[in-house]
């Protein structure tokens, strides 16, 4: 559990640099971006795998660039359904699922599965 909330904080920060950047893209307050952050992997965890398979053959047309497309629709939904996030085009969106999926990335680099931070070294 503690996993989820690590990468929701992750998730959060990704969308407040969104903000930082994108002047299309605003929240109302930080509980209505860390609400954002929640249910963004909520519908990522339910929603997207049924889009991903309902648009495969786009998908496979484009090489795999569709899914940013699907991401930004994803961060879309969650614009619909949660009061005091909107976002003011599809480029937007776009910008704003690229710089959260790269923040997201970034993290999960150094954080395990299980929520902790990992530290590699190297043995002589």
């Amino acid at each position: 559990m503690t996993g989820f909330f690590l990468r929701a904080a992750i998730v959060a920060l990704g969308l407040w640099l969104a903000t930082q950047v994108f002047t299309g893209l605003q929240f109302d307050g930080p509980g209505t971006l860390l609400a954002a952050a929640v249910l963004l992997g909520i519908v990522n965890a339910i929603v997207r795998p049924i889009a991903v398979v309902l648009t495969l053959p786009l998908t496979l047309l484009s090489l795999g660039l569709f899914l940013i497309v699907i991401n930004a629709g994803m961060l879309g939904l969650v614009a619909l359904l949660l009061g005091g996030f909107t976002i003011s085009s599809f480029w937007t969106a776009l910008g704003g699922s690229l710089l959260v999926s790269v923040t997201s990335w970034l993290a999960s680099g150094v954080i395990a599965n299980s929520g902790r931070v990992e530290v590699i070294t190297m043995k002589k």
